[in-house]
């Protein structure tokens, strides 16, 4: 059995990814910068020091592992105040990355776990399902942060030796879902008409319990070492789909409308929107067959039911 450090462990990713690997006998540690907020079965670290400055000192003399996942990063954020945003998620999502690479290769570590996003490659597929190697075209500050990290971590295994792993899910869902995931489901629930019934594109996500056993495998298995994978569900939704997928285990009704997606995109231009709009009509699936073949790997979970899963945990809190 293998001892994994996991960055960020109380966060949303972090927690079902310790479920996962506590659940399949591996011992587990979490980094995180307050006590108390892991599972009583997960070795706790805590670092407050900004952006990792100071984990290579303060790494404990008796931690030895054999992976870390770096789950810890500065995300998406829908209301930027940073004076210069590609600044700020650099700070945090390219060099602290880069310092924990470097001090787990320091102290032994073999394998270090990226966990990236489809951002750093597109925020649409144009016209296919996005594989590994496509040129990448970040759109904003985040997915290009993301990129930077991939590049700098995969320069620094080559020079040190260390197995980089770079991960790249799509949207993640689950019970304690944020974000415009959430806010959609306060629609459907709220009854809110969403002018969403035309919108055929279908774009991929994953369910947080999938991405939590998709990280395990990359931390584990011999056959992920020095690879790029992209992982999602195995269906890709349209948005009306989603919504009538989460009306009908949230026990209510969708309430969508047939808006033309031009004029949904005029709309954006109009209200200086196009972006959001751009990421509600447009499509961006992922391929993941990489991941499918080279570790045998496949969701455990259906759309359906991580749907279903976080229905259930919604209802329960309204």
């Amino acid at each position: 059995m293998s001892h994994v450090l996991i960055t960020g462990a109380n966060g949303f990713v972090g927690q079902a990814l310790c479920r996962a690997l506590r659940g399949a006998g591996h011992t587990v540690t979490g980094l995180v910068r307050r006590a108390g907020q892991l599972q009583s079965d997960v070795n706790e670290w805590i670092d407050v020091s900004m952006d990792f400055a100071a984990i290579d000192a303060a790494w404990p003399a008796t931690l030895q592992v054999d992976c870390v996942v770096h789950l810890a990063a500065r995300v998406h954020v829908m209301r930027e105040e940073a004076a210069d945003p590609d600044a700020a998620f650099r700070a945090t999502n390219v060099d602290g990355a880069l310092r924990v690479a470097q001090a787990a290769s320091r102290h032994g570590v073999r394998r270090f776990v990226f966990v990236s996003s489809v951002k750093a490659l597109a925020e649409a597929d144009m016209g296919r399902p996005l594989r590994e190697d496509d040129p990448p075209m970040p759109q904003d500050a985040y997915g290009r942060s993301k990129l930077a990290a991939e590049l700098a971590l995969s320069s620094y295994g080559e020079q040190s030796g260390l197995d980089v792993v770079i991960v790249r899910p799509p949207l993640v869902y689950g019970p304690q879902v944020r974000a415009n995931f959430l806010r959609l489901m306060d629609a459907v629930w709220k009854g809110v008409p969403l002018p969403l019934a035309s919108v055929r594109a279908r774009r991929s996500l994953i369910y947080v319990e999938n991405l939590a056993d998709a990280l395990m495998h990359c931390a584990i298995d011999p056959r992920a070492a020095h690879q790029c994978f992209h992982v999602a569900d195995a269906d890709a939704p349209t948005v009306a789909e989603l919504a009538c997928s989460l009306a009908l285990h949230l026990q209510k009704t969708a309430r969508l409308l047939p808006v033309p997606p031009a004029l949904l995109h005029l709309a954006g231009r109009l209200t200086g929107r196009s972006a959001h709009v751009d990421r509600l009509v447009g499509a961006l699936q992922l391929d993941t067959a990489r991941i499918c073949a080279t570790l045998d790997w496949q969701p455990p979970y259906s759309t359906d039911e991580g749907l279903a899963e976080t229905a259930r945990w919604y209802r329960a809190t309204h």
